[in-house]
């Protein structure tokens, strides 16, 4: 953490001194920070931390300078190295590490080993552009044999020789942006346009067949009315008065029970497409 802290102070120091103050960025700006690779040595998998998933602490917000308008990110991390480590009293260390190394046999008993990336004690510096959609990085990182410290001027003066390729890349990204909002606007105006056909097509569906349904449950009602018509015609043919007055009740018991035959109360309920849904488009 102090070396870190160290690299950090060093570099941002010699970039005040260039005039690019470095700060974090206002959440106003709306800049994202890329995801830092760790790895000294980049590998096809990735082996951090307990369940080899661990991930590695950020801001919420990027580390930012700005080289006249053009902001560009920055970040420092200590690289990892893949190791064989091993697991003793509850924790993993390192195979060549002074702990291992001078542990009992019997103290190794129930112990295991395991490859995993962890701390190399080297840092990288990366810049990179924390616009969203522009895909423009650079690192550094130190040696056994050459330290980030000696690095520092040439960090500077490439981050100042950046700022004309950035902002071509964020102009660049600007009118791309633009492109793809208008395409899904497009896009959007063509799904609501389809989805109003559809809707102007099921009402007019929903109002066919409401109306079909009217019409057969009238002709129910007619065919219903028919019986009745048919049944007091042939009652007031019957010389037989108790029958007759008998059937006449059960007649007026069963029309009580009947729904009116007039097609006008039919209709009353039916809605036509347009009392359904408006359409929007012409």
């Amino acid at each position: 953490m102090l070396r870190a802290l160290s690299i950090a102070n060093d570099l941002y120091l010699a970039l005040d001194e260039k005039g690019y103050g470095v700060q974090i960025a206002p959440a106003a700006d709306d800049l994202d920070r890329i995801r830092i690779k760790e790895q000294e040595v980049e590998s096809k998998d990735r082996k951090y931390g307990h369940y080899h998933s661990g991930s590695i602490w950020a801001s919420d917000r990027p580390t930012v300078l700005y080289v006249d308008t053009v902001p560009i990110g920055l970040a420092i991390t200590e690289m990892t190295e893949r190791a064989t480590v091993r697991y003793l009293d509850g924790e993993y260390h390192r195979e060549d590490s002074r702990l291992i190394l001078s542990a009992k046999p019997w103290q190794l008993t129930h112990s295991w080993t395991r490859e995993q990336d962890v701390p190399c004690g080297r840092f990288r510096v990366i810049a990179y552009s924390p616009k969203k959609g522009v895909d423009w990085s650079v690192s550094w990182q130190e040696t056994e044999q050459e330290a980030l410290g000696a690095l520092i001027p040439k960090i500077v003066e490439t981050l100042k020789a950046s700022r004309g390729t950035v902002q071509r890349l964020m102009d660049a990204e600007d009118v791309a942006a633009a492109a793809r909002k208008k395409e899904r606007e497009e896009e959007w105006e063509r799904y609501l346009k389809q989805e109003d056909a559809r809707k102007v097509a099921q009402a007019l569906a929903d109002s066919q067949q409401q109306l079909a349904d009217i019409i057969a449950r009238w002709g129910r009602a007619m065919t219903i009315e028919r019986f009745f018509v048919d049944a007091e015609k042939r009652l007031n043919t019957t010389n037989d008065e108790d029958r007759r007055k008998r059937q006449e009740e059960r007649l007026a018991l069963a029309r009580a029970m009947m729904e009116s035959v007039d097609p006008l109360d039919f209709i009353e309920g039916w809605l036509a497409p347009q009392e359904r849904y408006q359409a929007k488009f012409d």
